[in-house]
């Protein structure tokens, strides 16, 4: 099992930044590749960004690409996403996922734990 508790979300203005942290506990943490989810009312969740096992292959949704990183740290057991200008559409809870395996991808049903999401509102 592998608990993850996403923090850093809140109320930040149109232009702004953001960054999301998700710290995992439980098994080894270098075994898991790691995505970014988020869920706005109404949609499906959809991913974000995802990172592989060892951190040299990433993926970005076109939403975000060009204005956002993903980095983790395997000693600390930590994931996290950063956000620059930041548009209204990015409003939505945003979710940590974990899966088995070194690979990246960038389907939710192919990952194996979430953490309980972080909201993220973006004013206007």
């Amino acid at each position: 099992q592998v608990q993850l508790v996403e923090s850093g979300g809140g109320l930040v203005q149109a232009g702004g930044s953001l960054r999301l942290s998700c710290a995992a506990s439980g098994r080894t943490f270098s075994n898991y590749a790691m995505g970014w989810f988020r869920q706005a009312p109404g949609k499906e969740r959809e991913i974000v960004a995802a990172m592989d096992w060892s951190g040299f292959r990433t993926y970005y949704a076109d939403s975000v690409k060009g204005r956002s990183a993903i980095s983790r740290d395997n000693a600390k057991n930590t994931v996290t996403l950063q956000i620059l200008s930041l548009k209204p559409e990015d409003t939505a809870v945003y979710y940590c996922a974990a899966r088995t395996g070194s690979g990246v991808t960038t389907r939710a049903d192919e990952y194996d734990y979430w953490g309980q999401g972080t909201q993220v509102t973006v004013s206007s």
